[in-house]
């Protein structure tokens, strides 16, 4: 089972995992060929202006020469204007490819969260997951918009200006030579610090929006406890934590540039006195040492723009194998590669066979112990049973939230690990007792199962589930906004609108987890005349903890300890089972 652990794994020590990112690049083949086109003519512009100082240099600011030194410096403006736009259109193309590859990135990276099980979300706090998708891909961003682009161009500086110096004096670009080990070797050993400190900072981020994510979430219980200080001194404690590893991550970076820059600088300083003592010798001429010169700098500016860009790509190298290790897990649940068919019309007839389960995360405690159950079609079932008997998790079984770990679940006689996901869990609708609200309208939340449907539709439904009043009287009507989770609605106005969502989708198997819990009494009673006729002719599942639900069932399942241990009906059970009966006085009767 995929968990946490598996997206907190040390990062690489080198920057191969930044090919993992070239899946995403290769579909826009063109704009990386006219980001090369730029690249290429931009630098080679650059790379042209110390010769036309050469030869200004060496043919001297006399009198006699006016005309030639007004065309070489016109030349330089041209060359100047011309380095401006082959830039300025790298940069244009770079930033686009940079801006829809971290999108597409972001898409996949969602598209996997999404399908995986409960069980993955189990072990993985969400926030680290959000982390990924926003954080770990703007550090992608970065490296494909512009520290990418940086790196490509200051490497083709680089070997251009070396390329330049051999060909302008030779005997100086050996001492050049001579100093490189001396430049290499500190970036080399910084680097890995610098690696270490950078997955470190990276995971003490995701460690905030967690802890941010979870409180916010449960703002209310935060709230109604007067935890209020605790949760302020937690999470400044977790951000203080990052700062400080952010901190250790820019000195670690400073240094490695400092040290760069003296070892480079001190390097040409160097080989400039060499070459100033063959120029006073007549063995070189100020123009071919000011040329070398010119391109010794930009060697050496474009070594420390690599400096810089080194931490960055060794960071993105970091979120880069975080979100690959995300998108490289698999669910556990999934469709087979050759689904069978359903018959239709689906008749909704279940059966469970031996069945046993235990939550991947707590794979010690069973929660069904050779659960055997048979529902026919249109029939409807309450179940009923202390806590921890296992009713709700039948519930998430039989929309293969989960899979059993031994036997069987059937749908008119077809295993359900043998049908495709999408299809098995359109012919059941779930309310559950804890309702679910999306950010967004009354119309939206409704049809959020069948979103092509029409407004007739979905007031069919409102009215059914006795939710179209409380909703024509909202102050935009179906369009009014629900608030974050469904926040300006009521308990009871929310489970019935839940309801009227699962309506909407005319599904032959419904599946009711104390569907009336949050109701009063009379939106009970509503609620509970619309949920009699729309049982009709479905088969029904309810978990009840009410007498009038029990007793409108064909068939009353006791359960204890993951087995069905008695069923009938109310007066049958009352007389027989000694569970029930003490359930009964308990949750019906008292």
């Amino acid at each position: 089972m995929p968990d946490s652990k598996a997206l907190d794994r040390p990062s690489s020590r080198n920057l191969k995992q930044l090919s993992a990112i070239l899946p995403f690049v290769k579909p826009y083949k063109k704009q990386i060929g006219l980001a090369l086109l730029f690249l290429v003519l931009g630098a080679a512009t650059t790379l042209y202006l110390p010769v036309a100082v050469r030869q200004m240099i060496d043919l001297g600011f006399a009198p006699e020469h006016r005309d030639a030194i007004s065309r070489y410096f016109l030349l330089m403006f041209g060359v100047a204007v011309a380095m401006a736009i082959f830039t300025g259109l790298r940069f244009l193309t770079v930033s686009w490819l940079g801006q829809r590859v971290v999108a597409d990135l972001r898409d996949a990276v969602y598209q996997r969260v999404v399908k995986m099980s409960p069980a993955f979300f189990e072990s993985t706090r969400t926030g680290e997951v959000l982390s990924r998708i926003n954080t770990d891909t703007t550090l992608v961003e970065t490296v494909v918009g512009s520290t990418f682009s940086i790196t490509l161009r200051s490497v083709f500086m680089f070997i251009g200006a070396v390329a330049m110096m051999v060909v302008s004096s030779p005997s100086l670009a050996g001492w050049i030579g001579l100093v490189i080990p001396g430049i290499v070797i500190p970036i080399v050993v910084a680097g890995r610090w610098v690696r270490r400190f950078s997955r470190q900072s990276q995971d003490r981020i995701a460690d905030c929006s967690a802890m941010a994510t979870e409180t916010i979430n449960a703002i209310h219980t935060v709230q109604a406890y007067a935890q209020i200080p605790r949760e302020q001194s937690r999470f400044s404690a977790a951000v203080t934590e990052a700062f400080k590893t952010s901190v250790k991550r820019i000195r670690a970076e400073t240094l490695m540039g400092m040290v760069v820059v003296v070892v480079v600088f001190g390097g040409i300083v160097l080989v400039l006195w060499r070459g100033a003592g063959q120029v006073i010798a007549g063995e070189l001429s100020a123009g071919v040492l000011s040329q070398f010169v010119l391109y010794a700098v930009m060697a050496a500016g474009t070594m420390g723009a690599l400096t810089q860009v080194i931490g960055e790509l060794q960071r993105a190298s970091g979120a880069l194998e975080r979100i690959t290790e995300l998108l490289a897990l698999k669910p556990d649940i999934q469709s087979p590669e050759q689904p069978q068919s359903l018959t239709e019309p689906v008749r909704g007839e279940l059966e469970l066979r031996d069945v046993h389960f235990a939550y991947p995360s707590r794979p010690e405690t069973a929660i069904l112990s050779g659960l055997n159950l048979h529902i026919k079609p249109g029939e409807t079932v309450a179940l009923v049973g202390p806590s921890g008997a296992g009713k709700s998790t039948l519930f998430q079984l039989l929309m293969r939230f989960y899979d059993p770990q031994q036997g069987q679940l059937l749908l008119d006689g077809a295993p359900m690990q043998a049908l495709d996901l999408d299809q098995l869990r359109q012919q059941m609708a779930l309310v559950a007792q804890d309702v679910t609200m999306f950010s967004s309208n009354a119309l939206e939340n409704i049809r959020y199962g069948r979103p092509d449907s029409d407004m007739a539709l979905v007031e069919k439904a409102a009215h059914a589930a006795h939710a179209h009043e409380f909703i024509s009287q909202l102050a935009e009507g179906y369009e009014t906004y629900l608030g974050e989770r469904g926040v300006r609605l009521s308990g009871g106005q929310a489970q019935r609108l839940s309801i009227a969502r699962a309506l909407i989708t005319n599904p032959p198997i419904l599946l009711l987890d104390e569907a009336t819990s949050a109701l009063d009494a009379e939106s009970e009673r509503l609620v509970q005349q619309a949920l009699d006729e729309i049982m009709e002719q479905r088969t029904t599942l309810v978990i009840a903890h009410r007498l009038a639900t029990v007793r409108k069932a064909d068939r009353i399942i006791v359960m204890e300890h993951g087995k069905a241990v008695a069923e009938g009906t109310h007066d049958e059970l009352v007389e027989h089972s000694a569970l029930y009966r003490h359930l009964a006085e308990l949750q019906f009767l008292g």
